[in-house]
């Protein structure tokens, strides 16, 4: 893949930036304006060689403004693709059916991903998920409460769980 487009949305906790495929499946996304940065988070064989700005990226943009403004389901049908190894892809997956205002552990995000004994590697999945908000490892936490990590940063991860905590039905 040698070109990719990106868009950068302002949203109420900072700008987030978006890259997407030709085919417009997000490769990348998190709350930041270096979109280089975020081609570097995509794994090799879908790495794009270039990224080419874009105001808008139509119905992703749309996605990104529409739950920052409360409709939580709106990325729940975006197109993610990234790639790795069979349980990282598998907890990728399961981290898109957690439903916004139903944040889990560390330990139930494992067990979810049918390997109860691997805290480390679903933690894991989480830290190296490129398509931060449509894959949404925000949500979860660690087991005695706290937020655990996010690339993002912690006040972002907060506001996101209070969001969407306010927000579910």
């Amino acid at each position: 893949m040698s070109l990719a487009d990106y868009a950068t949305t302002s949203t109420p906790i900072g700008p987030f930036t978006t890259v997407v495929d030709a085919e417009g499946a997000v490769l990348a996304a998190g709350w930041t304006t270096d979109a280089e940065g975020l081609r570097l988070l995509i794994h090799p064989t879908l790495r794009p060689a270039e990224l080419r700005h874009r105001e808008a990226l139509g119905p992703i943009t749309r996605a990104v403004e529409t739950y920052h403004t409360g409709e939580l389901h709106a990325i729940d049908d975006i197109t993610v693709r990234q790639l790795s190894g069979p349980f990282l892809v598998h907890a990728w997956e399961v981290l898109r059916k957690i439903p916004a205002g139903s944040p889990v552990t560390y330990t139930a995000f494992a067990d979810r991903s049918g390997r109860p004994e691997a805290v480390r590697a679903a933690a894991n999945a989480c830290a190296r998920n490129a398509a931060a908000l449509f894959v949404p490892c925000h949500r979860v936490f660690r087991t005695d409460g706290s937020l655990g990590g996010f690339r993002w940063g912690l006040e972002v991860k907060n506001w996101l769980l209070s969001h969407e905590q306010t927000h579910s039905a």
